[in-house]
């Protein structure tokens, strides 16, 4: 066991936990952020989708050494409200398993089509939401729910 420190939705915070240590165990048990789900454990589903240091990334793959001293955001975090909103409107969130992930997922690529200058599109939706799978619909309420949040945000 050693000391973790990383910043977690703005605030540093510092964690007794083994090093190699899934991060998604330590957001959820350690520190009590149960929003980020554990769907196959695999990093197939994106459901423990967090951003690190804005990238999307799959929690349950993630050692908590490799983030020491990083930048994480949940789906606690700030900035997310837009999305949420944008979810709520068009149904995208279906039993809640995959939303989460779904939602940080649009972050990063909201945040990257505005880096980049580029439009948020249905294509570019589906390419950046390939990685989260959801159990519960067709993607249509998703996609839609996306290009709903993008429309609030400009």
């Amino acid at each position: 066991m050693s000391e973790q420190s990383l910043r977690v939705n703005g605030e540093l915070v510092r964690v007794e936990a083994n090093g190699l240590r899934r991060l998604l165990d330590v957001l959820r048990d350690d520190l009590g952020l149960t929003g980020t789900k554990e769907g196959c454990g695999e990093g197939e589903c994106g459901a423990c989708t967090v951003l690190v240091d804005g990238k999307a990334v799959n929690s349950c793959l993630i050692p908590v050494c490799q983030v020491a001293g990083r930048d994480v955001r949940t789906i606690e975090g700030p900035g997310l409200d837009a999305i949420c909103e944008g979810f709520l409107a068009e149904g995208g969130a279906q039993c809640g398993i995959c939303t989460p992930g779904m939602i940080v997922a649009t972050r990063a690529y909201f945040d990257r089509c505005k880096d980049t200058g580029s439009e948020v599109t249905e294509a570019g939706t589906r390419e950046a939401l390939a990685g989260n799978l959801c159990r519960c619909t067709g993607y249509g309420m998703i996609v839609a729910s996306v290009l709903a949040a993008s429309q609030e945000q400009a």
